[in-house]
């Protein structure tokens, strides 16, 4: 399956489970598949048979309110069988709205408050790289997180050890909870930010897998990497693109039937 062919399914997914389970953040979802997709189907070593194998690289998502997307991408490729991603946010069900790693195969670490899964992320990269191990750590973070203090003492921590085997990558559709990150709290330069913290950085076209490969797969020094991945919140779907309203609303009726055309019209 190519990495396109991915990011549509984990769309399809998304859209199914938030609304069986009339659960939030499917823009969210949408604006990363193709991050994920590529990750998963192309760059990280994962072992859906032995999903603790030591030799595996780690994916912290630390947006953890797309977690249905992380879900659907991991029932994809083998950690557990699709007809789970059905009981997203039931009552008694594992797949909770925010992604947790209790019971569920391949989820490294709960997440859901904001800046607290690149530190964690940060801590594995630091002990990988004191116990000699090979295996990378990827983190995915938005960039409305981007406003949480934590997010910048991780930046601080990995720059300062060289963590040259961690990865981050900043979904950055520009908008956040209720409005665009920039009436939200200014944020200025991204890209010098990171830099000016020590990081590689490089950006790119989120929704382009061959530019996400590459970014990826770039030589790397002895520091660490930010991926600055511009994306659009609630692609995939017309009337979710750019509308905020999706960040919380849940596809119902109307809604749900014009997504489902779309979604399952397109053409690879």
């Amino acid at each position: 399956m190519t990495s396109e062919q991915l990011a549509l399914n984990i769309r399809r997914h998304a859209l199914e489970m938030t609304h069986i389970s009339k659960g939030s953040h499917i823009a969210s979802v949408f604006s990363c598949a193709e991050i994920l997709s590529v990750l998963y189907n192309d760059i990280m070593k994962i072992y859906p048979s032995d999903p603790k194998n030591e030799a595996r690289d780690r994916f912290v998502l630390s947006k953890g309110h797309a977690g249905a997307g992380i879900y659907a991408v991991l029932a994809e490729k083998g950690f557990f069988e699709k007809e789970r991603l059905l009981t997203h946010y039931a009552d008694g069900s594992l797949l909770s709205g925010h992604v947790s790693h209790k019971g569920i195969p391949g989820v490294e670490f709960s997440t859901g408050s904001l800046g607290h899964g690149i530190c964690a992320a940060a801590g594995m990269a630091y002990a990988a790289k004191n116990d000699g191990k090979t295996h990378r750590v990827f983190c995915m973070i938005g960039d409305g997180e981007c406003d949480e203090g934590s997010v910048w003492e991780a930046a601080l921590f990995s720059n300062h050890y060289r963590l040259s085997n961690f990865t981050v990558i900043i979904d950055h559709n520009k908008m956040q909870s209720l409005d665009y990150c920039e009436k939200t709290l200014e944020f200025i330069d991204m890209a010098g930010k990171w830099r000016a913290f020590g990081w590689d950085v490089v950006e790119i076209d989120g929704h382009d897998c061959s530019k996400i490969r590459a970014a990826l797969n770039m030589p790397r020094t002895c520091k660490p990497l930010c991926v600055i991945a511009h994306t659009v919140k609630g692609k995939g779907v017309s009337f979710m693109e750019n509308d905020i309203l999706w960040h919380y609303k849940d596809p119902q009726d109307k809604f749900y039937e014009d997504a489902k055309k779309e979604l399952w019209q397109e053409k690879l």
